[in-house]
């Protein structure tokens, strides 16, 4: 089959023909129909991530079709349509596990990083990880649901009833859960790069109730905050952003570090925390509520080729919605 393959981080993807994969006791072999390109990937290439599995398959947010099962899996078969998440695989015993807390086992492998992903042709993935994509998707619009949207949605559920939410780095997951917050009768206040005048016009086509620069203040103070650009700055300044009993959730895997700020602007019983990862329980309760909205992703799609130009446009900023990979 055909792959982009990371052979070392901080180099480029190489094309490459590679093994197609068979599929173990719990496995599925799916033949990828579409992944979606995540900001983690990035992270997993320029080598932000550390111990990836090398040489590797990036890729987390795939769309494809069962096509093999292995001994064990009965839950989809041959022929229906699945969709492969972050986490991959989770040990079901540890302390985390057993409370609900599965996105924090300290065994988890993680598709795309830890797995091999679904820049490919086809995929290995555990059955009991994978979730059903509602039938109102096409391939290329569920694709960026699979991270964007449920990494966007459990950074969502952190913030709690929060009224006035900000949303800061307005990409894939900002302009998925924007949707889902305005359906449940929030208001959002979308931050951007400074001057990214055709973002700050995507949000308020998405609902926004304002949108602007990620150094400006908003024109009232926030109940909450979402963090989804991978900048450490943006902490405080979001912090200075949310009304007394706020919180500033950090839905990214990877941040610059976070500069020093006074203790003023985290007082008042503000708080800050960060999301890890995802659960099968978020994954089933999301996919219950996209149709509901109904949730429509905004995607580019590209030969599985292009790969390396895809990443690079999201290192610059340059995708508006989520850019897909087909292969």
């Amino acid at each position: 089959m055909r792959a982009m393959v990371l052979e070392r981080p901080q180099t480029p993807l190489r094309a490459t023909d590679w093994p197609t994969p068979k599929p173990r006791a719990n496995e599925i072999l799916i033949q990828v129909r579409a992944c979606a390109v995540c900001r983690t990937d990035l992270h997993v290439v320029d080598g932000e991530l550390p111990n990836p599995k090398l040489p590797l398959v990036p890729g987390h947010e795939i769309v494809g079709v069962v096509v093999e099962q292995g001994r064990k899996a009965r839950r989809f078969g041959i022929g229906a349509r699945v969709g492969v998440p972050w986490l991959g695989w989770s040990c079901g015993k540890c302390r985390f596990c057993r409370t609900g807390r599965e996105n924090l086992c300290d065994l988890a492998q993680f598709t795309g990083y830890t797995r091999n992903g679904g820049y490919a042709q086809f995929t290995v993935a555990d059955e009991r990880f994978c979730f059903s994509i509602p039938k109102m998707y096409s391939d290329a619009e569920a694709a960026p649901l699979l991270c964007a949207g449920l990494i966007g949605f459990r950074s969502f559920k952190k913030c709690g009833d929060a009224k006035r939410i900000g949303i800061y780095g307005f990409g894939a997951a900002a302009h998925i859960i924007a949707q889902v917050a305005e359906f449940h009768g929030r208001e959002i206040f979308a931050f951007t790069r400074r001057g990214d005048l055709k973002a700050q016009r995507f949000a308020r086509s998405l609902g926004a109730v304002w949108a602007g620069g990620s150094e400006t203040l908003p024109p009232r103070k926030l109940d909450a905050a979402i963090i989804f650009a991978p900048v450490g700055a943006l902490v405080p300044l979001a912090l200075k952003a949310v009304e007394k009993g706020g919180i500033v959730v950090c839905g990214g895997i990877h941040m610059s570090d976070v500069p020093s700020f006074p203790y003023e602007w985290l007082w008042e019983e503000r708080s800050i925390c960060s999301v890890a990862n995802l659960t099968r329980r978020d994954g089933n309760e999301f996919f219950k509520i996209v149709p509901r909205v109904p949730v429509r992703a905004t995607v580019d799609k590209f030969p599985l080729e292009k790969a390396n130009e895809v990443l690079d446009k999201v290192r610059h900023g340059k995708v508006h919605g989520a850019a897909v990979l087909i292969p």
